[in-house]
């Protein structure tokens, strides 16, 4: 093969390069990709922006209320593992970077003792009920500001209603599980001050009645003085 037909080749390959390279300048001019709101895959461990549903600026967090009742423990194990790094679970098991979560579910926050919680930890009160756990698995961060937990959180309801069950019955006495439905306890109402009787109408007292007199001591009287009247008969 001669340099003339090398030339023509290596040509005609610069010239296919130039042709992609201006197409691809063409298209972006004339398409405008629209980016999607939402990740058609979700990836699990990768914090994902909800839409505010509430009007408050803040994602709803759906309740795994209606879902406890039937929640898979086995999966709620499994999930549990992503946990195994920084907690242990079993009874009497040691702290690691968190605490140990045996008895978690019902328990104070912030209650194991020999651990070095958080300020925020330390100082934000409550227990760990159903509601305040799943609002924390949600997004820990956003849960209890301040909190040096790095975990992003389950973003699905079901995986979060899994592994509150599963950390349940992991206790020497599981708590009862939330009625689906049920209003929350309202707080007992204060008692209004007491406030005098209304008169039952507006005529006037009653006079008061007379003293009795002594029955044993007749009062004294003016004596009577009779005048003699001259007889016309």
């Amino acid at each position: 093969m001669n340099s003339f037909e090398i030339n023509k080749i290596a040509a005609a390959i610069l010239v296919a390069l130039l042709l992609v390279k201006a197409s691809d300048l063409v298209s972006e001019g004339l398409v405008e990709p629209k980016m999607l709101e939402k990740q058609a895959f979700e990836i699990e461990g990768v914090e994902v922006k909800m839409a505010d549903k509430s009007g408050t600026g803040t994602p709803v967090i759906e309740s795994i209320t209606p879902l406890l009742a039937a929640a898979n423990i086995e999966n709620g194990k499994k999930v549990f593992k992503k946990c195994t790094v920084c907690h242990s679970i079993d009874k009497g098991g040691p702290n690691k970077v968190g605490p140990n979560l045996y008895g978690v579910v019902g328990a104070n926050i912030a209650g194991v003792s020999g651990f070095a919680y958080s300020a925020a930890m330390s100082s934000h009160g409550g227990n760990w009920d159903y509601k305040a756990l799943n609002d924390y698995l949600y997004k820990p961060r956003d849960a209890v500001k301040g909190t040096k937990m790095a975990f992003a959180g389950l973003k699905k309801v079901q995986d979060r209603a899994d592994v509150i069950a599963y950390m349940r019955q992991e206790s020497d006495s599981p708590q009862p599980l939330p009625v689906a439905g049920a209003p929350e306890p309202a707080s007992a109402p204060e008692a209004a001050p007491a406030s005098a009787p209304a008169p039952t109408s507006e005529a006037s007292p009653a006079p008061a009645p007379a003293p009795a007199s002594d029955p044993k001591v007749a009062p004294a009287s003016d004596p009577v003085v009779t005048t003699p009247v001259e007889s016309k008969y």
